[in-house]
């Protein structure tokens, strides 16, 4: 029993000798700044930041860009008063399915990432 308490002493003894240890938060200190430093030399690609955009961004804007096609040819195909109104309904259904859509993609990712 003795033997134990000695070694739980010992034990005690080196963790509050680490704890008290100046260079412990100092190379911590100095691995975050290395870390912020090799982040911050890589070059900024577009195509990159566009991939880390979530589903419930980039979706709806498929959507307003496709609408605005669809707004500017409806006039042209159709002959009627009401071709640009029809055009920006579509427009605004297609940002709203896109938006849905978006959000359950991205629910969809998060599930996936929780369950690993």
């Amino acid at each position: 029993m003795p033997e134990s308490e000695s070694e739980r002493l010992k034990r005690l003894r080196q963790r509050q000798l680490a704890d008290r240890d100046p260079l412990v938060k100092q190379r911590q200190f100095q691995r975050s700044s290395i870390l912020k430093e090799r982040r911050m030399r890589k070059p900024f690609s577009l195509k990159k930041a566009w991939e880390d955009l979530p589903h419930v961004i980039k979706l709806p804007f498929y959507a307003l860009v496709f609408g605005a096609f669809v707004t500017l040819a409806l006039p042209v195909l159709w002959n009627s008063p009401y071709a640009i109104l029809a055009g920006a309904a579509a427009t605004l259904a297609l940002v709203v399915f896109g938006f849905i859509t978006g959000h359950s993609l991205d629910l969809r990712d998060d599930i996936r990432n929780h369950v690993k």
